[in-house]
């Protein structure tokens, strides 16, 4: 409690990620001042580093477009996929969500944020009831001139695609050489990207692109933001959060709150204490941004907000990486293309390696309990020769990962084995067994290929399975695989409104929270392309609509 503040707003949003974004762009159309307080050098978090996709069925877009979709199959997909995983996931909040979509949307769209459909992408468990193909949406590559010097201290410059790429270009740029449909993609991005530079523009897409639009629109509704200023302490006064205590270059500053504050400031990718304490790793292999440490969960805890779902993250297969301060690569289309599987310690197959990388991420911390040793994805030249692979665009990084033993080449199957440390035979038994699967256009053992999700990412003049190819040419190839993540999902309970919980379940009045620094709506799977976004947007926006007297 105090009764000496340095200044005073309506809300405070500590964050600048989507989350955060979404909250301070609809509470400031409201018009409530807002102010932004980012705790790194850097805005956009972990959004503006991501692919930028936003899974939100029943959206705008889809019925403009005269796609079937509706409140009834979202939910019922929802109930279908995330199930009840604790009071992130009540029916309440999940019908909050799926209601809150097309106020988002329409409301971003008013202020000149222009959306897209990624038409062709599948939830990711499109077979199950409810489940449709074309939920996402993301934001048209943007000008970053338009937000002027901004850019400069986006975390998306220098660490998203430099280009005018959109998530819906991806499936098919990474066989642009190898089938008509994505050398034709591959042809578009480039005129795509010499239009937008011969206009005199600077065009970016994907986490970039969303996270800079929104930004544009929150400065030009006068919304504050501020750099290296992180919230110490959440301030209350007869248990309401009235304000926090910030600080910048030493100086500690007490910020009234009149309307509540916003806790959007990412998860705790990268709290080693916090990883081993809840998940038994250390966040090493996490693609989360670095300023993501758990701040903003630990000061609502000190007032006793609840906390669910920490020992579950938005896990995914990942090559790590090959010094302390470099990043992991997240693995997404690589390991669904043919030519290629992912081998355990005892040179086995454990899982389909094309399902939701949330999924193969449990599959492979569960199955390293009881088979110890690396995860390698092993393949043949064709795999290399045929497709785009993002983690061997760079020669310079080939080489450090080679060096690293991360990256391993070799004439055969068995010389690859001895030098993974796998025993050959049964590497060999492993890729016969497989290579008859490949040949058959059937996956007995874990049914890869068997879904639309799997397909995707496939390769159609493939057959007769598009995620299947024999390992039979070499030279072999073998990268190490993690157990990585995009991020934690677990954090602060909150209800359907956003605002955050005690551990009775009663409201800590004053106090929102929205994105990964929240225990997750989507519970322990990932239902679709843009789990992570399309809530936080939605929940976001549902905060500032609360905070501003609109609910």
């Amino acid at each position: 409690m105090t009764d000496q503040w340095d200044e005073a707003v309506d809300l405070i949003v500590a964050g600048t990620g989507v989350a955060a974004l979404a909250t301070a762009v609809t509470a400031a159309d409201a018009g409530l001042k807002v102010l932004m307080l980012e705790s790194t050098d850097r805005w956009g978090g972990s959004s503006s580093m991501s692919g930028g996709g936003l899974w939100l069925p029943n959206n705008p877009l889809m019925k403009r477009d005269g796609v079937a979709d509706s409140r009834e199959e979202a939910l019922a997909y929802l109930e279908e996929t995330v199930g009840d995983a604790g009071p992130a996931t009540s029916r309440k909040r999940k019908e909050a969500f799926v209601d809150g979509i097309g106020g988002f949307v329409e409301l971003a769209e008013r202020h000149g944020v222009q959306f897209a459909r990624s038409t062709d992408y599948p939830d990711y468990y499109p077979e199950l009831p409810g489940g449709k193909i074309g939920r996402a949406i993301e934001v048209e590559p943007f000008d970053v001139r338009r937000i002027g010097d901004w850019w400069q201290t986006s975390r998306g410059n220098g660490s998203g695609v430099p280009a005018p790429v959109k998530t819906d270009d991806f499936w098919l740029l990474s066989r642009a050489w190898s089938t008509p449909g994505g050398f034709t993609r591959g042809a578009r991005v480039v005129f795509r990207t010499l239009g937008t530079a011969l206009r005199g523009k600077k065009a970016v897409g994907m986490g970039s692109a969303v996270t800079a639009a929104l930004m544009e629109v929150a400065l030009r509704l006068g919304v504050q933001v501020r750099l290296s200023s992180p919230v110490t302490e959440l301030v209350v006064s007869e248990g309401r959060v009235t304000g926090v205590r910030t600080t910048k270059d030493g100086q500690t500053t007490a910020i009234r709150a009149e309307r509540g504050v916003m806790l959007a400031g990412g998860g705790f990718d990268h709290n080693a204490e916090w990883r081993e304490r809840y998940q038994g790793v250390d966040g090493a292999d996490s693609s989360g941004s670095r300023g993501n440490v758990g701040t903003a969960i630990e000061v609502a805890r000190e007032i006793g907000a609840a906390v669910d779902l920490m020992d579950d993250a938005w896990w995914g297969g990942s090559i790590p990486p090959v010094t302390p301060e470099g990043s992991a690569a997240f693995l997404v289309s690589e390991r669904s293309m043919p030519f290629t599987i992912i081998v355990d310690g005892a040179g086995e197959r454990f899982a389909n390696e094309s399902e939701s990388y949330v999924d193969l991420g449990h599959h492979m911390l569960e199955h390293s309990k009881s088979v110890p040793g690396s995860y390698w994805m092993v393949s043949d030249a064709r795999h290399a020769r045929r497709y785009l692979r993002s983690y061997a665009l760079d020669p310079r990084a080939n080489k450090a990962m080679a060096e690293a033993g991360i990256m391993v080449k070799a004439p055969t199957l068995a010389d690859l084995a001895l030098r993974i440390g796998v025993d050959p035979a049964r590497l060999a038994a492993t890729v016969e067994r497989f290579n008859g699967f490949a040949r058959s256009g059937i996956d007995a053992d874990f049914a890869r290929g068997n879904s639309a999700y799997d397909r995707y990412y496939g390769d159609p003049l493939v057959r007769p399975n598009p995620n299947l190819g024999p390992l039979e040419k070499g030279p072999f190839e073998a990268v190490r695989v993690v157990p990585g993540d995009l991020g934690t999902k677990g954090g602060l309970v909150t209800d359907e409104n956003a605002r955050v919980l005690r551990e009775d379940g009663s409201v800590i009045d004053g106090l929102y929270a929205a994105g990964n620094n929240s225990a997750s709506v989507m519970g322990r799977t990932y239902p679709g392309p843009g789990s992570t976004l399309g809530p936080a947007s939605v929940f976001g926006h549902l905060a500032g609509l609360h905070a501003a007297g609109k609910l």
